[in-house]
């Protein structure tokens, strides 16, 4: 049995396997991703972002527990920084989510970043497409934890969590350069502690809801079916969710992801979300969002690797050198490269 049939009849070895062939850029990649990728489009890709500190690893934690709970099966990749000078990552992640540890219905991937920017290892898309074909129905994928440029989990997944915290000093502005206008659902976590009020009203006021529609003698809010969602008003969930006009209002959550409090409220807005993708057509256009994505890295990896096949013995350090002592400058070297494509 080859790894393709080992990981469609449920072999965690071999989807582990299937993954590290990914991750390190096997020869065989390609051919295994081939042949799993009709099977793909099922999950649901749920993106978990946020600055240090804010608790994503609990709160993802939580969040599985929860979607198991709904007999959901879940897929979790958790990308932890590479060393800039060791090259090697803390895989964390998997002592953090050590309790769900042996659930048949759970499997979770530390993938490092290898130098990648913008939260995502560099080849995250392609491990969603694995876990996908493998069959689980939700798949999370917690990012780096960069700060304001960690962007890239928008292209990834299907809906995208931004995780606030109180506390951390002036939080919200660390996200206005570009990880707020990404969030499908705003979360406070670590909602016990004082100052969550406060970061609860500065992203509404970053939102233009009105602050009057907060409710701090009601700190969660649990919402199990559709009517209760419908009929809740958590931080200005009267305002949240689909308007009018057919777009969406990211909600305000509260959570204690370390207690659980607020979390299932947290997986029904998420598939209110998903239902709303769906009632607009707004899943198949993010649907060719991703396919865009993978497509663009996929051209400009071969391209590279093409250009890098091709170049003479010690090409490369010499124009590189010569860019250093300003005799040439990097736009004219980089097209001397690809001219020695264009002329093959």
């Amino acid at each position: 049995m080859d790894l393709t049939d080992g990981l469609l009849a449920g072999d965690r070895r071999a989807l582990a396997q299937v993954i590290s062939h990914v991750e390190n850029g096997s020869p065989d990649a390609p051919k295994l991703l081939a042949a799993l990728y009709p099977l793909t489009g099922r999950a649901h890709v749920i993106g978990v972002t946020g600055a240090p500190g804010t608790g994503k690893s609990t709160l993802v934690n939580a969040l599985a527990r929860a979607y198991r709970a709904a007999a959901e099966t879940v897929g979790i990749l958790a990308v932890d920084p590479t060393s800039p000078f060791s090259g090697g990552a803390l895989l964390g992640d998997r002592v953090r989510m050590r309790d769900l540890a042996g659930d048949p219905g759970v499997f979770i991937r530390s993938m490092a970043t290898r130098g990648s920017l913008g939260g995502l290892a560099r080849h995250t898309h392609e491990a969603i497409q694995v876990l996908d074909a493998a069959g689980f129905s939700r798949i999370l994928v917690e990012t780096v934890g960069v700060g304001q440029a960690e962007v890239d989990i928008a292209s990834a997944a299907h809906t995208t969590i931004v995780v606030e915290a109180p506390g951390l000093g002036d939080e919200v502005q660390t996200m206005k350069a570009g990880v707020l206008e990404i969030a499908d659902l705003l979360v406070v976590n670590k909602a016990d502690r004082e100052g969550a009020d406060q970061a609860v009203l500065a992203l509404q006021a970053m939102q233009g809801m009105a602050p009057s529609v907060v409710h701090h003698e009601s700190r969660f809010t649990f919402y199990v079916s559709r009517e209760g969602i419908d009929q809740g008003n958590e931080i200005g969930k009267a305002e949240a969710g689909r308007q009018a006009d057919g777009s969406w209002l990211p909600p305000i959550l509260r959570t204690v992801a370390t207690d659980g409090e607020g979390v299932e409220a947290l997986r029904c807005w998420v598939e209110e979300h998903r239902m709303y993708l769906h009632g607009t057509g707004n899943f198949a256009a993010r649907e060719v969002a991703r396919a865009t994505t993978v497509l663009d890295q996929v051209l400009c990896q071969q391209l590279k690797t093409t250009l890098m096949a091709r170049l003479p013995d010690g090409q490369l350090d010499r124009l590189a050198t010569a860019i250093a002592q300003r005799e040439l400058d990097p736009y004219s070297a980089a097209w001397e490269i690809f001219s020695q494509l264009v002329r093959t």
